[in-house]
């Protein structure tokens, strides 16, 4: 597959959902590529990417946005509190707000800096006892928390369990947002981006499908 592809895609999904081109934004999730797919992706004219790991992204992104103007670099990985302070610089908008420590973190690191990223507040929509995000019913404190810290929480994030149907998640995500006067929705991967875009997500976090298979090795 390839970007040109996705773009396709999501534009059909976006006119069979009855929503605008323009509503949902591509997050490429560039974790552990090659940099010379990045720089293909760069060079194609795309702009805003996903990291999952503060170093990884600490190594590969001054650089290529000395090389590339205009790039919108969002963590999309869990983040570790003592990896908050460079995060807060690096990244443009952080989608895995997940517990109370981390909020506190961000809120000092804001009020010293005088801004902040945009946030979303990751939800663990299927309760898994691996997978970080605040739990459903913990949701509406944790996000009045937040405000009450005057952090600029933009919306919320999901990741489905795997195996199961996505779509309820990306329901329970958009209620959630809902009830808590929240905009964004960063739900939606390479296997199911376009149900996500059914639902009404504004954000979609797609890697291999753009890139081709990650090597671990």
């Amino acid at each position: 597959m390839s970007l040109s592809e996705i773009t396709h895609r999501m534009a059909a999904a976006c006119a069979a959902a009855g929503r605008a081109p323009d509503a949902v934004r591509l997050i490429a999730v560039s974790k552990v590529q090659p940099d010379e797919r990045v720089r293909a992706v760069l060079a194609a004219g795309h702009r805003v990417f996903g990291e999952n790991y503060v170093q990884e992204a600490q190594g590969k992104w001054p650089g290529f946005r000395a090389e590339f103007p205009g790039v919108e670099l969002h963590m999309i990985g869990p983040l570790q509190t003592n990896k908050a302070k460079v995060a807060v610089e690096l990244f443009d908008a952080i989608h895995t707000v997940d517990r109370p420590s981390l909020a506190g973190k961000l809120a000092t690191l804001a009020q010293a800096r005088g801004a902040c990223p945009q946030l979303f507040v990751q939800v663990n929509t299927g309760e898994e006892p691996q997978k970080a995000g605040a739990l459903p019913a913990d949701l509406d404190g944790f996000v009045a928390s937040c405000r009450g810290m005057d952090l600029p929480v933009q919306g919320l994030m999901c990741i489905p369990p795997e195996g199961e149907d996505p779509a309820p998640h990306f329901a329970m995500l958009r209620g959630m947002a809902e009830r808590n006067g929240l905009s964004g929705l960063s739900m939606g991967m390479s296997s199911d981006f376009e149900a996500a875009i059914a639902a009404g997500a504004t954000h979609i976090r797609v890697g291999s499908a753009i890139f081709g298979a990650r090597n671990y090795g």
